[in-house]
């Protein structure tokens, strides 16, 4: 019968799975750090058009 885990006993059959992981975890913060920047960059011009709209919401809190 197979066992339900395999753990390899040439542990080189692991550097496929750590260089994917690496990759995707590498690109998932690239991305997030390229939507704060934007919208941050958005936030400002947002701010700079309509400066009345943040002082309203200001005093209805």
């Amino acid at each position: 019968m197979m066992e339900f885990l395999y753990f390899p006993e040439d542990k080189t059959e692991y550097l496929p799975a750590i260089i994917t992981l690496v990759l995707f975890m590498t690109i998932a913060v690239l991305s997030m750090r390229l939507i704060l920047r934007k919208s941050k960059r958005e936030q400002e011009q947002f701010e700079a058009k309509y400066p009345e709209g943040k002082r309203e919401y200001n005093k209805s809190n």
